[in-house]
């Protein structure tokens, strides 16, 4: 087991100074104990959807809209501005941002993360139409992922030292909750190089912690939440492997968690005062840059950005958890971030700039039913990056 570690004294204070930009016109354009807000635990189809994707556009973020039918296939339905600008890390090898969860789905809103203006906008869903609400500010610089949970919403700054901060999310519109800003300390420029950003946030299911991985500092974040969604003044530091990048958790208090640097998934067990303990070894998958991961059903399947494919583990009756596929799909295209609707994996590409959607089979396996194109393809250090599902 992995030993987890208090914060030292020295962690600089959150950031105090919070504000907004407000927003109110229409958008342009026409397993047990398994806690996910998309859904994805059932193999059974038959319900249509949506599936949005975010360009992240250096010269104006948008989100593209496709419809879902209840074979998995997508259609184009729209295009829809945020009022923010896309942004990128530095040497990034093609995912712009570094990080899981840029748009989040969430009760019927959608959250989107303008990283080169310091933003995030929030949509409300209504099928495959988008209706802006607000764009507020993060609360710090290059907002790279955004949690939800109840009435709870906390989103991830990479910039500069980072930064977490939290809203209260009340009729599609999100404000500031006092002492829920705070510093991750991790003395990053501005914007921050891709492997020193901090890559993900989290709530866990219990909406007891605020977790965030760091990668390059090879640890987790655990922040405890209060009763108004404020934050603890010091999180826990726990261990969590080499390089932690994507998790999510299978159930109420255990997760797994990709280590990039190692290409390998590991699973911890959340305790009570939120340290992460290890249980068992890290699981290698034998391809490169193992960095977003996202379950469907029983088995959970983790990107690999580095051969363009995509891995299958599940945990097993035992509590073991086992690879089950090293090539699950291969996509060829630069594999990104996931999301799930009605028990499709829907996986971004982009090198290729395109999406793919795949049927889950109950053994695990991944059959293509749709690829769109069109998308923006990764060039000069930025390219799309963001996907999420109704």
């Amino acid at each position: 087991m992995k030993r987890s570690v208090a914060l030292a004294a020295a962690l600089l204070a959150g950031l105090t100074s919070i504000g907004s930009i407000p927003g109110t016109a229409l958008a342009d354009g026409g397993g047990p104990g398994y806690h996910d807000d998309r859904k994805g635990g059932d193999h059974h189809h038959g319900d249509e959807g949506a599936v949005f994707v975010q360009t992240n556009k250096a010269e104006g973020n948008t989100i593209k809209v496709y419809d879902r039918d209840e074979d998995g296939r997508l259609t184009k339905a729209g295009e829809y501005e945020t009022g923010g600008l896309g942004g990128f890390t530095i040497g990034a090898p093609l995912d712009a941002l570094a990080s899981q969860g840029s748009l989040t789905y969430h009760k019927g809103l959608l959250f989107a993360v303008n990283a080169g203006s310091n933003t995030v906008t929030v949509f409300r869903v209504e099928g495959t139409r988008l209706h802006k609400l607000q764009v507020i500010w993060s609360g710090g610089l290059l907002p790279v992922s955004v949690a939800a949970r109840g009435d709870l919403v906390y989103v991830l700054n990479a910039g500069g030292e980072g930064s977490v901060q939290g809203f209260e999310l009340h009729k599609g519109r999100l404000s500031r909750i006092e002492d829920a800003n705070r510093s991750l300390g991790l003395h990053n420029g501005n914007p921050p190089a891709f492997g020193t950003a901090p890559a993900q946030v989290k709530i866990d299911p219990d909406s007891e912690f605020v977790l965030v991985s760091t990668k390059a500092a090879n640890v987790m974040f655990s922040y405890e939440i209060g009763r108004h969604g404020n934050l603890s003044r010091t999180p826990v530091i726990s261990d969590a492997g080499n390089t932690p990048f994507g998790f999510t958790f299978d159930t109420d208090d255990t997760l797994l968690v990709t280590e990039s640097g190692a290409n390998a998934v590991s699973r911890f067990e959340l305790e009570d005062d939120g340290a992460l303990d290890q249980i068992g070894p890290s699981v290698p998958n034998g391809q490169q840059a193992t960095c977003w991961i996202q379950r469907v059903g029983d088995y959970f399947f983790a990107a690999n950005a580095g051969t363009s494919t995509i891995s299958s583990y599940r945990v097993n009756d035992h509590g073991k958890l086992e690879l089950v596929k090293g090539v699950a799909a291969d996509t060829g295209g630069g594999s990104i971030d996931m999301t799930t609707s009605d028990g499709f994996l829907y996986v971004q590409n982009a090198v290729a700039g395109n999406v793919q959607g795949y049927e889950v089979g109950k053994d695990g396996s991944l059959t293509l039913v749709t690829t769109v194109e069109g998308l923006p393809k990764f060039a000069d250090g930025i390219g799309m990056e963001g996907i999420a599902a109704s």
